[in-house]
């Protein structure tokens, strides 16, 4: 149970808070997380790392000489927005460009993605290196769709070295990416984490039964087995990853003792006391196997808040990445050995933060008036998203992590907030769904909060700022959304994602538009057909998204993202219809 908190969704706020207020001496913080107090003296590669909250040590306790240079922090197990990461990475870039390193997951490789998009046009070179170390995720012939865990660790450790040794950001980024290709790790959950203010966790396991398979964002394993022993559990463990031991690594233990990195993580809960006994299993069996072990880390490296669980994580070393797994580093959450980093004076603590506001564009009185119609709407949606918070957080909790409730209200509610602020500076149509929509992604960060920030400003950009839009205009609006939230996130009908009541909601209003139906009447028979396909989609085992690796558990609950969708369309619409006939009728 977390049970220290004040009003729960300012937790990881305040968490991060005290964290820098803690940890002054090494790290400050700035708009969208936290980066080190000085800068270098030299320019230098800025690692940085990042994710939601809940993770501790990862992600802000890893920022230190030898390891990151910054820590985008997003809200409890949800992706860092893409204003989050450009603010930071504008605050810890000293001139040899930056690279995001993180856990491969849909809304952090969408957000980020999009960060280095802008960093580059503003002439800041930015790369990416995604952890895909979860070997119970997919198989290996899809390795490229593995989670990022535990393995975290190993990679930004590799890249922090690199970067502090001085490494270009070309070498900075192959080191990591080939740290991240011999870095395999296995899980298991032996119960559920519970969210701040939460009074249930977000799973429960049968009694005397583990979950193997875990995920770091409150996910159950991929399926439940009888609880081992201790010895059991970690020979378990061992034969898991070593099975999937790298065709060059496997050659070299045949001819000697190959050299691996090890790391036994605890999630959370999980007792030193434990740990070490279940290293007394796991380290002969490695040795038995033909390896040395090379300063091996027990403790927890990457949590999951409180989740009872374990993984086993193992890098297959060669001479340079050794070099780096060992090289010195100290970070308010782990040290080894000694160095003096060359710094420079402390940074400002406004670097980074957001450019200033761009001039409106021309607008007419009719669009600042329809303006008024669209801030209602979302006025709407936000309510009802209100209502749903807990069904929606249960949805998502049977497969994924239990968010997206609180997500789509702090998007939503922070979209409200936008354009009425864009609409009070007399702002139109247009721009206020813009404003919405870059405040819901930065606000809500992960996947849907991304996509529903896309989406919003495209459908801004497609009504303009000058018109009023008829039926047909709305009817192209909605088009232009959910074709941006297709080329951003790649799913399609049938994959079990937002996606699925998206398209025929889409095509609903369309199609009645064309056949001469009023606004109305096409906008509410669109809306029937959303919500048929949202509940259509607990029939649908998922192809994309964090429930992916769960699929079998999500078989017989809808997508909470294809409901909620269907939710706020249903919500949107009096006001969008209303205010639309209004405005044409004068």
């Amino acid at each position: 149970m977390t049970r220290i908190s004040n009003d729960p969704a300012d937790f990881a706020d305040e968490a991060l808070a005290g964290f820098c207020d803690l940890h002054a001496g090494l790290v400050r913080r700035v708009p969208g997380g936290a980066v080190r107090r000085r800068r270098p003296a030299q320019p230098k590669v800025a690692v940085l790392v990042g994710g939601g909250s809940g993770h501790y040590p990862a992600f802000a306790g890893l920022i230190g000489a030898g390891f990151a240079d910054g820590a985008v922090v997003g809200n409890i197990f949800t992706s860092p927005s893409t204003q989050q990461a450009v603010t930071l990475a504008r605050a810890a870039e000293s001139g040899a460009g930056v690279v995001f390193t993180y856990g491969n997951y849909a809304g952090d490789v969408m957000n980020f993605g999009l960060a280095s998009e802008r960093l580059a046009a503003e002439g800041i070179r930015a790369e990416n290196v995604l952890v895909t170390d979860d070997i119970a995720s997919a198989p290996a012939s899809e390795a490229e769709r593995r989670r990022g865990i535990a393995g975290d660790f190993v990679v930004f450790k590799a890249m922090g070295a690199a970067a502090e040794a001085g490494l270009d950001l070309d070498e900075v980024v192959r080191l990591g990416r080939k740290a991240n290709d011999r870095t395999r790790t296995l899980g298991t959950a032996f119960s559920g984490c519970t969210f701040p203010g939460a009074d249930a966790p977000l799973f429960a396991l049968p009694e005397g039964h583990m979950g193997l398979g875990l995920g770091i964002h409150g996910e159950p394993g991929l399926r439940d087995v009888p609880l081992p022993s201790a010895a059991e559990l970690g020979a378990a463990l061992v034969e898991g990853v070593l099975a999937e031991a790298p065709a060059d690594a496997r050659d070299e233990s045949a001819d000697g003792l190959a050299r691996i990195a090890v790391i036994l993580n605890g999630l959370g809960s999980t007792k030193h006391e434990e740990l070490f006994v279940l290293w007394a299993t796991v380290a002969p069996l490695l040795r038995a196997a033909g390896y040395e072990i090379v300063a091996p880390e027990v403790g927890e490296l990457v949590t999951s808040l409180d989740m009872a669980g374990v993984s086993l994580t193992v890098t297959w070393l060669d001479e340079e990445l050794e070099q780096l797994w060992l090289a010195p580093a100290e970070t308010p959450a782990f040290r080894r050995g000694s160095l003096t980093p060359a710094e420079s004076a402390e940074g400002p603590d406004d670097d980074g933060g957001p450019a200033a506001a761009a001039e409106a564009p021309p607008s007419s009185e009719a669009s600042r008036g329809y303006a008024a119609a669209c801030v209602e709407a979302l006025g709407a949606a936000s309510a009802r998203l209100g209502e749903l918070e807990a069904h929606l957080g249960a949805m998502d909790a049977v497969a994924g992590d239990g968010d997206h409730g609180r997500g789509m209200v702090r998007g939503a509610g922070a979209a409200v907030a936008a354009a009425r602020e864009a609409l009070d500076a007399g702002r139109a149509a247009g721009s206020v769904l813009a404003a919405a929509g870059d405040a819901w992604a930065d606000r809500a960060g992960g996947t849907s909060g991304v996509l529903w920030g896309a989406g919003l400003r495209a459908w801004g950009e497609a009504i303009g700022d000058l018109e009023v839009p008829d039926a047909a205009g709305v009817a192209a609006g909605i088009t232009a959304f959910a074709a941006r939230i297709a080329a951003l996130g790649g799913a399609q009908p049938g994959d079990k994602t937002l996606v699925d009541a998206l398209v025929p909601f889409e095509a609903e209003l369309r199609g009645g538009v064309v056949r001469g139906l009023s606004l109305g009447e096409a906008w509410e028979q669109a809306c029937r057909a959303a919500e048929e396909a949202a509940a259509a989609t607990a029939g649908l085992t998922p192809r994309k998204g964090r429930a992916r690796p769960l699929a079998e558990k999500s078989v017989g609950t809808p997508d909470p993202g294809a409901t909620s969708l269907a939710a706020v369309f249903m919500a949107l619409g009096p006001a969008i219809v209303s205010g639309t006939h209004q405005e044409v009728s004068a």
